[in-house]
């Protein structure tokens, strides 16, 4: 007679709810990290700052992400994983609340960061959820699902921000957040299982030294880098359109959602390429990014060249993710793999930062919009660089010690 329940192999190779909860939260989180640059100009317009005191805001998120990542997941180690990424929804929903009720920049800048502070947690924990609730070589697809909210949002929470700022203002936007933020909390404390059998907690100190690792740091250093070139340009994508291409505010949304839907698609062949080549999938999808942003700077001044690329860009960014959080999270091993996730997210939100404020150096110096795409390749072409370091000693280290000469 047969088993009432299927044996745990068919279970495990299930996409289960859990995932999609997850979806569900990196849905919101994603919305109000980038929508922020379909609403520079009103933002700056409204609060009285210049478009690179705007685009700092940007850069403000990406940092609190940064700090907040380790910080938070060491302070949370001890918690149950589920009762973390309730939490942190909680914390996400008040920061928006604070961004909608902004008085003035300052204020505005000290929400943005207050919300950044559950992002890197958020994922970092939720990736290691993720990869826990499939087999070993389902795992990147598994990290790409929980992600594809991050892009889910780039196709139709940033179109659909940018398009209530443009309508209500930018204040009616992050309400909107807000509400999301709400709906994402309920999802996940419904659908994501309480952990069972849950090993105790290593210190701080056997986690430290896990990511300490030189695999580890090449790994965190080349998603820096790597994402860096990306933000270099794309912080600046709204005033590259009206200025440069010389698009209208109103074909700003429908640009914005064709990089949306190159996300999508990248994302998800990011993670099935890292599922069947783990270490080669890093240089191949940091050189194809290199070649766009690359790209794009020859594409500005077309308009159906520009939407091309601009897709393009989407399609190569992230297909970058999965590669690259699988890499950190393997090389770190059980007893790092949730704070190397963290920092990983940390470090895609730091390779943010680091754009934006390259973006706006170039120009502060006089390079204009369009040399921005220069700059940027050149950013992923160090962290291409890295990652072939990283995966030269990862394999020395592999390698089987060479047999002694019998001579």
């Amino acid at each position: 007679m047969r088993a009432p329940l299927p044996t745990p192999p068919a279970i495990s190779r299930r996409l289960p709810l859990a995932l999609y909860a997850l979806t569900a939260g990196a849905f919101g989180i994603g919305t109000t990290e980038f929508v922020i640059m379909g609403l520079l100009t009103q933002v700056a317009a409204d609060l009285d700052v210049s478009l690179a005191a705007a685009g700092l805001l940007i850069s403000g998120y990406a940092l609190g992400v940064f700090v907040g990542a380790p910080l938070l997941t060491l302070a949370t180690a001890r918690l149950p994983r589920k009762a973390v990424l309730v939490g942190l929804m909680v914390v996400f929903t008040l920061g928006n609340l604070a961004c909608a009720l902004a008085p003035d920049y300052a204020w505005l800048m000290a929400a943005r960061v207050v919300t950044a502070l559950a992002h890197g947690t958020f994922f970092g924990v939720g990736a290691v959820v993720a990869t826990g609730l499939v087999p070993r070589d389902r795992q990147a697809s598994a990290i790409s699902i929980m992600f594809a909210g991050l892009t889910v949002a780039t196709l139709l929470g940033v179109p659909a921000g940018a398009w209530l700022g443009l309508q209500a203002g930018w204040r009616a936007t992050f309400w909107a957040v807000s509400a999301l933020g709400v709906l994402a909390t309920v999802v996940i404390a419904a659908l994501v299982p309480a952990e069972r059998d849950r090993p105790a907690p290593l210190r701080a100190a056997e986690q430290i030294a896990a990511v300490a690792r030189p695999q580890v740091l090449l790994g965190l250093s080349m998603t820096v880098l790597g994402f860096a070139g990306v933000f270099t340009v794309y912080t600046f994508i709204q005033p590259i359109l009206l200025r440069v291409t010389g698009l209208s505010e109103a074909a700003v949304s429908p640009v914005l959602l064709v990089f949306g839907v190159g996300m999508i698609a990248g994302n998800l062949l990011g993670g099935r390429l890292a599922d069947r080549r783990p270490a080669a999938s890093l240089p191949i999808t940091l050189g194809a990014l290199a070649a766009v942003i690359g790209a794009l700077g020859l594409a500005m001044h077309s308009v159906p060249a520009m939407v091309l690329c601009t897709g393009l860009l989407g399609v190569a960014a992230f297909a970058t993710v999965s590669p690259m959080q699988l890499w950190v999270l393997r090389q770190a091993g059980d007893a790092g793999r949730t704070l190397a996730s963290s920092l990983n997210i940390g470090a895609f939100n730091l390779g943010n930062a680091l754009g934006a404020w390259l973006g706006g150096l170039v120009l502060v110096h006089g390079g204009g919009l369009a040399a921005t795409a220069p700059a940027g390749a050149a950013a992923t072409l160090a962290g291409l660089a890295l990652a072939v370091v990283a995966i030269r000693l990862a394999r020395r280290e592999d390698a089987p010690a060479a047999a002694p000469c019998a001579c």
